[in-house]
């Protein structure tokens, strides 16, 4: 387990004075990002195998969104770890302990200067201290688009402010690229998103955009691949 604590600030509240989904995924992000910490030996066999972890996917429910001055408590649990994968919850809880942000993700292991998965050796992964999988109602990780034609939108330039240190676009930034584009009433309760190619700097992003029943969906492509799939209900 892994722990972060936050207050909702000026520079995290959107113009109703409520937590941005934005910076609600980034706290998740970073509790999750610096979980490795509570794991030494994981730590330690990453740094030496040249690894890194890698967000495949995520599921986000919201059940309360913050507002301004909250007290909040980020935690990131593993209940679950296969040689090129890892499974974990990441809730938001508020003052009193009760969960606004429910979420589960999937994460891959890679080589750090191929790009490419790389299994964990069974010692490391034995070594891990699970935590038992939390309540919430789970999906598939996958995202499945309708038959339908698109509504194809202007290219977005990926910047060098969109860049983290793994060299390409930070994955909460596909999220606040793809809220830009939903109605401006649009209220999100859950949200899926599918990381397939990472974006780099200089690339552009072709915004598809879908209407499903009860929400959106929208793929954002690289050339003729797609490079991340949010679903936003």
């Amino acid at each position: 387990m892994y722990a972060l604590n936050y207050k909702v600030t000026t520079s995290t509240c959107d113009a109703n004075g409520k937590l941005k989904l934005y910076a609600a995924l980034q706290m998740m992000q970073d509790c999750s990002e610096m979980w490795i910490e509570s794991e030494s030996g994981v730590e330690r066999y990453f740094r030496e195998q040249g690894m890194a972890q890698l967000l495949a996917s995520r599921q986000v429910d919201i059940v309360r969104v913050p507002t301004f001055k909250e007290e909040l408590r980020v935690v990131t649990t593993v209940y679950e770890m296969k040689p090129m994968f890892g499974f974990r919850n990441t809730f938001i809880y508020d003052a009193q302990g009760r969960p606004c942000y429910k979420t589960w993700s999937m994460g891959a292991f890679v080589d750090k200067q191929t790009g490419k998965l790389k299994r964990v050796d069974d010692a490391t992964i034995s070594s891990m201290h699970l935590e038992p999988q939390l309540e919430m109602e789970y999906l598939d990780r996958r995202i499945m688009l309708p038959h339908e034609e698109p509504q194809c939108l202007e290219n977005i330039p990926v910047l060098r402010n969109d860049i983290d240190y793994n060299q390409h676009m930070n994955n909460a930034n596909y999220i606040r690229i793809a809220l830009e584009l939903l109605p401006t009433d649009f209220q999100v309760h859950r949200m899926r998103v599918e990381f397939r190619m990472p974006a780099k700097l200089g690339d552009s992003l072709t915004p598809h955009l879908y209407n499903i029943e009860g929400g959106y969906i929208v793929s954002l492509m690289l050339g003729d691949n797609v490079s991340t799939l949010i679903e936003f209900k």
